[in-house]
């Protein structure tokens, strides 16, 4: 069995650049009000990022940047590419056992110590903003409402990269340091090429733990 050398974990904020829309339940729409929610948290109705939503945008662009997407433009599938032997992969026939993730990715929560720029937001937290597609053939206007976190916002990262004895621990920690540049200068979230989701990685900290 591998032997795990010790943890890192990296914590910090992601500061919004501009409007951020993480889908969540349109179970509770109003007549009137946006048609597109974003995930929040059911115990303090605040939103937050999903650990899962994080993490997938980080692997997909180090895969595209690196040359490893899969067949089909699916995950890469060998263990040995740098998205494999950070994000992990599932068995198959080159490693029938499979390369769990070495690391984990938590839910970032919304960060609510500065209210003040909330305070001019039309819903809790958050913004509606109104879109309109436009219908090529008929011309025909199409308009949604999108709730968004407002640019501004921050929220409270936590990642934790796990070192196994024999590991390339230096190229583990550039792989993860790249997919982070990648994601600044992308987005997060949906509607991207509309402007929304672009963040920043402020206030980094990593912190090596052993036990």
């Amino acid at each position: 069995m591998t032997k795990l050398i010790k943890k890192i974990v990296y914590t910090g904020q992601i500061e919004l650049k501009t409007g951020l829309h993480i889908g969540g339940s349109n179970t509770a729409m109003n007549i009137g009000g946006p048609d597109n929610f974003v995930v929040r948290n059911p115990l303090s109705n605040l939103p937050y990022i999903p650990g899962s939503s994080l993490k997938g945008k980080l692997r997909s662009l180090c895969e595209l940047y690196n040359g490893e997407v899969g067949p089909k433009g699916g995950p890469s599938k060998d263990p040995y590419s740098k998205a494999g032997s950070l994000f992990g992969i599932a068995p198959n026939e080159k490693d029938a056992a499979g390369h769990a993730s070495r690391l984990i990715v938590r839910d970032a929560e919304l960060d609510i110590s500065n209210k003040e720029i909330f305070s001019n937001t039309d819903l809790p937290y958050t913004e509606s903003k109104t879109e309109a597609n436009i219908d090529r053939i008929t011309s025909k206007a199409n308009p949604r409402t999108f709730e968004r976190v407002p640019a501004g916002a921050r929220f409270n990262y936590e990642m934790v990269l796990n070192i196994f004895e024999g590991e390339d621990e230096a190229e583990l920690k550039a792989t993860l340091r790249q997919a982070m540049k990648l994601l600044e200068d992308d987005y997060l979230g949906g509607n991207g090429s509309r402007g929304y989701g672009k963040i920043k990685f402020v206030e980094n900290k990593a912190d090596e733990r052993t036990y």
